[in-house]
């Protein structure tokens, strides 16, 4: 087979899944959602998540660059989160609930897509998509699964703005979200923030980071991405009711996409590629968990 006919198969069965993904959970999660001519707010974030990344392959595919991807998440997080607060408030006005998880997902949206945009930029490049943006077919894989990313993500979110059903107030599990995702956050932001500054030293040229953070875990910032957004879900515990709860994929989604496809596996291959002959290294491996620390030692 063709190269050419395997990007069409491989791209096929990506949009395929990904279309069947979203149906499912559109269908599970809407019954409380408000209308909008006809259609339940859970569809018009679903076609956003979508529609805002076919726009950005676009030119991003004419282009062959990957430059412009981080900001165009960032940018599609935020255009669902004001979509269905606005869309929620025309049933009632939102609650403290609802401003409280949009504001933090518009915090974390804004500061990790920058922080990634300006990576990239001074970079050149990002070398996952070093094999994907030689094809503009092949190319539609990882802005089709950004969208999905958005979606799934996002999905307690949307479905706490969107609720037609006046909103119970703020109780424990609601504080147990903001003190998680605080938690996450920071963890996010520091882990972030240290491998910038490790990067930056000319001594660690070539070196893996090992101090901080990354000297408890080797992904510290993938523990802080998982933790915020199970922060987030559980401010839908007091109010989803039925089927809602197949939003709580979110941070299930989050942990399965980081540590057993696009985050954790890639990253870990590279290292071993880089330092896999160095004991100092495979000792750090053998002895630094993976996502989790260990408190105790």
């Amino acid at each position: 087979m063709s190269s050419s006919l395997q990007d069409i198969r491989l791209t096929t069965i990506v949009v395929a899944v990904t279309t069947l993904i979203i149906v499912l959970i559109v269908s599970a999660v809407q019954e409380n959602s408000v209308e909008l001519y006809g259609y339940s707010a859970i569809i018009y974030c679903a076609i956003l998540s979508i529609g805002i990344q076919l726009i950005g392959w676009i030119p991003a595919s004419i282009k062959k660059t990957e430059r412009f991807y981080d900001i165009i998440g960032g940018f599609t997080y935020i255009s669902v989160v004001v979509f269905s607060l606005w869309v929620g408030s025309e049933a009632e006005s939102p609650s403290i609930r609802e401003w409280i998880v949009s504001i933090f997902v518009i915090i974390w949206s804004l500061r990790l897509s920058f922080f990634l945009y300006r990576r990239i930029h001074r970079s050149g490049k990002d070398g996952r998509f070093d094999n994907l943006k030689t094809s503009s077919i092949r190319f539609l894989v990882p802005w089709t699964l950004q969208g999905l990313w958005v979606f799934l993500t996002l999905s307690a979110v949307i479905v706490i703005n969107s609720q037609s059903t006046p909103a119970p107030p703020i109780g424990i599990w609601d504080y147990i979200g903001i003190f998680v995702w605080c938690i996450g956050f920071g963890i996010e932001v520091v882990a972030d923030n240290q491998k910038t500054q490790f990067n930056s030293k000319p001594e660690n040229k070539g070196k893996w980071i090992s101090e901080g953070l990354w000297s408890r875990t080797r992904h510290p910032n993938y523990l802080g991405e998982i933790l915020l957004w199970t922060g987030i879900s559980f401010f839908g515990i007091s109010c989803f009711t039925g089927l809602e709860k197949v939003a709580w994929i979110s941070p299930i989604f989050v942990y399965f996409l980081l540590v057993n496809i696009s985050g954790v596996p890639i990253l870990e291959k590279r290292a071993n590629e880089k330092w896999g002959d160095v004991s100092e290294y495979q000792e750090y491996r053998e002895n630094t968990p993976k996502i989790f620390p260990n408190l105790i030692g």
